[in-house]
């Protein structure tokens, strides 16, 4: 399946792009089914995103929105990403949103993974957007390179789920989509920004070790449409 690549001339471009597409999206959805999901990444590369995305006007009471992957920290913790979900998206007439966090009351994220996926069923599934970053070590969510369990995470043979993830070098302990999860929807985006970005994405398109480029999972499989959004 061929990848939709996007060029746009700034950050700000690329974001107004992505939330008009994902507000179509999930307009669309809501006349279907009378409800629609929405995954979301952390990070900075989001943040205009949703602020773009907020303000458009939807039948935001029927849409679902949750996160692809957690840190397993306060939920207000600064390195939150429900914390930024809140404070960027949830805002504006996204207000009316139902918000499902990752983050849960146990001491690590293993003890939680089947009542937050059982908690994510209640959303309409497959979910209808899914819309991802990509690190510089080309993880995605929270599928790090070399991080233990990493192997199953991205076996698609599994059912979708989630998977509690430590990574080698970023800090804390994490809650993540496994691919089958994050697969598990009905489009997918990509965000990217600037010359590095777009040299490991490049790298990933061919790499036959999805070991060290988490993210050529996405990019490589055929059953899901994936658009990236690049800003040069």
């Amino acid at each position: 399946m061929a990848i939709n690549f996007l060029t746009f001339d700034s950050p700000a471009a690329a974001a107004a792009a992505l939330a008009r597409d994902v507000a179509a999206a999930l307009q669309r959805a809501c006349r279907e089914r009378e409800c629609a999901s929405l995954v979301v990444s952390g990070g900075r590369s989001p943040i205009a995103f949703f602020n773009e995305l907020a303000k458009q006007q939807l039948p935001w009471g029927q849409v679902g929105v949750t996160l692809a992957d957690e840190r397993w920290v306060a939920p207000d913790s600064v390195d939150s990403n429900e914390r930024l979900v809140r404070s960027e998206l949830l805002q504006h007439n996204a207000k009316a949103a139902r918000f499902l966090p990752l983050k849960a009351l146990g001491d690590n994220p293993a003890v939680c993974l089947s009542e937050r996926w059982q908690a994510l069923e209640s959303m309409a599934q497959p979910f209808d957007f899914v819309v991802l970053g990509m690190g510089d070590d080309a993880h995605t969510a929270s599928l790090f390179p070399g991080a233990t369990g990493l192997t199953d995470a991205i076996d698609t043979a599994l059912a979708p789920a989630l998977v509690a993830m430590t990574p080698l070098v970023a800090p804390y302990e994490r809650i993540s989509f496994n691919l089958s999860a994050l697969l598990h929807s009905k489009q997918m985006a990509l965000l990217l920004q600037g010359a590095a970005k777009r040299a490991v994405y490049e790298r990933a398109l061919t790499s036959i070790d999805m070991l060290s480029t988490p993210i050529s999972g996405v990019l490589q499989q055929n059953s899901v449409p994936v658009s990236v959004y690049y800003a040069a």
